[in-house]
């Protein structure tokens, strides 16, 4: 995914340079005619920015579906999309200048990939109320980003993917029932992690299990968590939707290859990174309802206020399997003891993009 990309899209045959009087939905677009014989048939261009937290395979996948969902959308509706992406690598200057871009860009609508970015964007549009659609926000609630998730109650709506703790906890103890100790590793910083760290520590102690917690908000702290951990002598390690540690997994997953510790994040791309599961929400659908929550709200002029978020329950666990076997595990026995707690149990290799297994 490269920083700075403008991934311009027109689906107009040829465009006459015609001023329109009225528009059909956000006073920022534009319309334009086909060039129809009978002059009938014509475009609306909306104009769409979009600022990812930091290039990962889940967030970045997110990102390719959204944007393929959205030409879609605009070949169904006689629309364009023309969508401006960029990705700041969780550098919060870069970010606020990306949302400084897209307003004197004068966009329709943006969009804002993980908690972060939202949060940002929220900042930027008090005034403006420019419509904010995010996508990958754990606890929109918990974050403040809106009122309740049925009625959001301002400029923002969007997808969460909120994690299921305790399913994550169940997969843990199905697979080894005489775990005594879980480390949690997490970055104290992110917003995506404080609800779930909070779930995870209320089961374990519930259920009289010992937990460390170790952290970090660098690739190199976070190295250095995974070695403490190491030395803690934890039976299996929990990351919630963590994009610090996301970030790092590459970088880690074989420290706790090689120490025998099955590492349960709660991310598909964390498992595509090398560790041992991944459960949540499927990323390539998310985009997919992000693009369509998008598009009604541009096409048919709904207020983000009254557009509920959505949550996704597909609990879909993906077990990498290169990490299962050098762990000393079976692949099918661990499919048998998660089957009954998923709807489905997925296999994957280990790749840092999930176009690299494609290719």
């Amino acid at each position: 995914m490269k920083i700075n990309r403008i991934l311009t899209k027109l689906a107009a045959a040829a465009v006459a340079m015609t001023m329109l009087t009225s528009l059909t939905a956000c006073g920022n677009s534009s319309t334009s005619d086909s060039g129809s014989t009978a002059g009938s048939d014509s475009t609306t261009t909306y104009k769409v920015g979009i600022c990812n937290y930091v290039d990962d395979a889940s967030l970045n996948q997110i990102v390719d579906n959204l944007e393929a969902q959205l030409e879609k959308a605009g070949k169904e509706n006689n629309v364009t999309f023309e969508v401006s992406y960029d990705n700041c690598n969780a550098d919060a200057n870069v970010m606020n200048q990306i949302i400084s871009n897209f307003i004197a860009d004068d966009v329709d609508l943006m969009v804002g990939v993980a908690t972060p970015v939202a949060i940002a964007m929220q900042s930027a549009t008090e005034d403006n109320e420019i419509p904010v659609v995010f996508s990958a926000v754990t606890d929109p609630v918990g974050s403040e980003l809106v009122d309740s998730l049925e009625a959001p109650g301002s400029n923002l709506t969007g997808t969460s993917d909120f994690l299921d703790t305790a399913s994550i906890m169940n997969l843990i103890f199905a697979a080894n029932p005489d775990a005594k100790k879980i480390g949690l590793l997490y970055d104290q910083g992110q917003d995506s992690s404080t609800t779930a760290i909070a779930s995870a520590k209320e089961y374990l102690e519930k259920n009289s299990i010992e937990y460390v917690e170790r952290t970090g908000t660098t690739n190199d702290e976070v190295a250095l968590a995974a070695d403490a951990l190491i030395a803690d002598g934890v039976d299996a390690v929990f990351t919630p939707t963590d994009n610090t540690i996301m970030t790092a997994e590459l970088g880690i997953y074989e420290k706790f290859i090689d120490a025998k510790i099955p590492h349960y994040t709660g991310a598909d791309s964390f498992a595509l990174n090398g560790a041992f599961v991944g459960y949540g929400v499927d990323y390539a659908n998310l985009g997919v309802e992000t693009a369509n929550m998008i598009a009604d709200i541009l096409i048919n002029d709904l207020d983000p206020a009254e557009v509920p978020v959505q949550t996704f329950d597909n609990g879909t666990a993906t077990v990498n399997t290169e990490t299962c076997e050098a762990l000393g595990l079976d692949f099918e026995t661990i499919k048998t003891a998660f089957e009954p707690l998923c709807t489905q149990v997925k296999e994957i290799t280990t790749a840092e993009e999930f176009s690299d297994l494609e290719e």
